[in-house]
């Protein structure tokens, strides 16, 4: 029997089924939305990028970023990376993005360090160390994180003693003054790279010595100790590797001269203040992230490791922290961005950071505004989205498989 034509319409029935069933497919239907956003977003940049052209045209401005190569003509009072003022804006980008990487990272380690250690205090049997944790966690969590940037720096590190009266510590290994914070730097010499091979050496033997322990303890149920071979691959063999090639390590001290010290390794009291108030703000939100990971653990867990004789500690670290993971890693990413995100506040209290380098001072000396800003832009966006996605590798390894 032929198919039904309908008067007037060309399509015929089999024909007009299938493109009903592709209509109703919300595969499909979401494929042609996203199509269509896809579309939107491309025309709508278009716009915006070819009306800004016209109108910088228009003015008599310039575009472009051939101002990288100029000189920028301005000193940086810290800088990680060799850097004079005869060297250019691009040279200048780069001292600012080592110098938020540099106290982004170090306040990320800082943070989930103390606010594991906070987290877990909060769940204490000891009511005081409950109450305390509970009570930094909710004073610092309520405070704006500018305020507490400027108690640190304003409060406190200006506040300390001049260089002459400073604060030597551990012999005069370390100096806090109101000047900054000094240490004593290692100066390497020309053997200490083989050193540096032979701790990386162990460094990658003990890793290989930890996978074969724990491959072995899901096979058996033993947990083998490899303390001691790990204690010689990162320590004895290094040292003799670095007493053999002559001991090519020497050590800067600071000391003072004139007005300020000098030598050794130096941070200024912005850096310091803007460390300390990242890792304690950040610190008591990652806090209440892991008592809520370690809380959605059922208790059964803890009281099955607790009745096969496993001690509180161990139960806490081998049986408890591993199955919170799955729930603190998710929202513990977020955290990692604010981190990153909220090291432009350092532009408050003159830390050279890539904001105050790129957005203040390179924007008023070159008046490339779009470019830099389009820039620091770039910068932020493709440093979260790399933490994110190492982040999110690590959470999917953690995740219960279905199977």
């Amino acid at each position: 029997m032929n198919s039904p034509v309908r008067v007037g319409n060309t399509t015929h029935g089999p024909e007009r089924s299938r493109l009903s069933r592709m209509a109703s497919d919300p595969k499909i239907r979401g494929w042609v939305a996203q199509a269509v956003v896809g579309t939107l977003i491309v025309l709508a940049g278009y716009y915006l990028v070819s009306q800004t052209i016209y109108n910088m045209e228009k003015r008599g401005l310039t575009a472009g970023f051939d101002f990288l190569s100029s000189t920028a003509g301005f000193s940086i009072g810290f800088h990680l990376i060799d850097y004079q003022p005869t060297d250019t804006f691009s040279r200048v980008f780069l001292v600012g993005v080592v110098n938020t990487l540099f106290v982004s990272v170090i306040a990320i380690i800082f943070a989930t360090l103390f606010g594991f250690v906070m987290g877990i205090a909060r769940l204490s049997h000891n009511w005081l160390i409950a109450r305390l944790a509970a009570t930094y966690v909710e004073v610092v969590r309520n405070t704006p994180l500018l305020l507490q940037i400027f108690v640190w720096y304003l409060g406190v590190f200006t506040l300390l003693p001049p260089p002459k009266q400073a604060f030597e510590l551990v012999f005069g290994v370390f100096v806090l003054n109101n000047r900054g914070f000094y240490a004593t730097a290692a100066v390497p010499g020309e053997l200490f790279w083989i050193t540096g091979i032979a701790i990386i050496a162990g460094l990658a033997l003990t890793f290989m010595f930890r996978r074969s322990a724990r491959a072995q303890q899901e096979a058996t149920g033993d947990a083998p100790s490899y303390a001691w071979k790990a204690l010689a691959v990162l320590v004895a063999a290094p040292a003799a590797v670095f007493v053999l090639t002559g001991a090519p390590l020497s050590w800067e001290v600071p000391t003072l001269k004139g007005f300020n010290y000098q030598g050794g390794w130096a941070v200024p009291p912005p850096f310091l203040a803007l460390l300390i108030a990242l890792t304690v703000y950040t610190s008591a939100f990652i806090a209440e992230i892991v008592r809520a990971g370690i809380q959605s653990v059922g208790k059964g867990q803890t009281e099955a490791a607790l009745s096969l004789g496993l001690p509180r500690s161990r139960t806490l670290k081998l049986v408890v922290i591993p199955q919170a993971m799955r729930a603190i890693i998710p929202p513990l990413i977020s955290q990692y961005l604010n981190i990153v995100k909220n090291s432009s506040l350092a532009v408050a209290i003159a830390y050279p950071d890539l904001v105050g380098l790129w957005m203040q001072t390179s924007l008023n000396q070159a008046g490339r505004a779009i470019e830099i800003v389009a820039t620091t832009m770039l910068f932020y966006m493709v440093v979260s989205l790399s933490i994110s996605g190492l982040l999110n590798i690590y959470n999917r390894r953690v995740q219960l498989q279905e199977r």
